[in-house]
């Protein structure tokens, strides 16, 4: 198989996956000499029309993993507006260094129903969102060399397929898919953390309203950056694109999700190849 286009199309807050994806189509493309486009649907005006792809066309479709599970706020769009027919894909997820559970199998799964057929796949670490020394400063060197690697891999597999597979990629995880990961307090008990909102210093912020472009719920009001009039999914655009650190997290929940996480996942997880 030879593809005519390679695509680059991701979601990414705080731009570990866009750094990953984009990595990985640029291999593709170099190793199929075959033309590379983007498309970030990240910001919510790019989720508004419908995007399709042909049978001529290589998808490297990325997202974060959340909570071991595609994000549940863009099932609407990957399921209702994202097509393809008969068109190879490379699904791949980034995981904060804890695990990505089944986001990769069920990103896979969602592509192979739209008319995509996944013919490798991956999962990288990227910094967590939450935090600055989970998975700090992953993807580094060494991940990039593997990114590259999977590219010439999944190229090198496409060019000696006389058809396209009749069965997607076999990737990690379980089905039926599992619930989202609930953290949980050290006595046991669930901790929700779905209503908790940033705040901002204003006595820090420069009033830029960058954290009001770059939010991709569109949810920070820019005529008053203090105020979050729609629903947050703690991305960390907001508090990690802050040029001032104005931007930051009080809820008592929400630390010590972020502190446990930090302390039992310090370790460094590896990255999950499938082609």
């Amino acid at each position: 198989m030879q593809p005519k286009k390679v695509w680059a199309v991701y979601f990414s807050g705080t731009g570990t996956t866009e750094k990953t994806v984009r990595r990985i189509a640029s291999g593709l493309s170099t190793a199929l000499s075959a033309p590379m486009e983007v498309f970030d649907f990240t910001p919510p005006a790019a989720r508004q029309a419908d995007l399709s792809f042909g049978p001529e066309d290589l998808v490297v479709l990325g997202l974060p993993t959340y909570a071991g599970r595609v994000p549940n706020v863009l099932l609407p769009y990957l399921t209702g507006k994202v097509h393809g027919a008969a068109t190879p894909a490379v699904p791949v997820v980034l995981f904060g260094n804890r695990n990505f559970d089944d986001s990769l199998m069920e990103l896979r799964n969602i592509l192979t129903a739209n008319g995509f057929m996944p013919v490798a796949a991956a999962a990288f670490v990227g910094e967590h969102s939450f935090s600055r020394t989970l998975g700090a400063g992953r993807p580094n060197a060494a991940d990039l060399t593997q990114m590259d690697d999977f590219a010439r891999g999944a190229a090198q597999k496409l060019q000696e397929l006389a058809a396209l597979p009749t069965v997607p990629v076999s990737v990690a995880g379980e089905e039926p898919i599992r619930p989202y990961y609930t953290p949980r307090d050290r006595h046991g008990a669930p901790i929700n953390i779905l209503k908790v909102k940033p705040k901002t210093d204003m006595a820090l912020c420069g009033g830029c309203g960058l954290c009001a472009a770059r939010c991709p719920m569109g949810s920070i009001d820019p005529a008053d950056v203090s105020q979050v009039k729609g629903i947050c999914i703690k991305c960390c655009a907001c508090v990690k694109g802050c040029p001032s650190g104005a931007k930051y997290f009080d809820d008592p929940g929400y630390l010590y999700h972020q502190h446990e996480l930090e302390d039992i996942y310090a370790r460094p997880a590896e990255n999950a190849l499938f082609i």
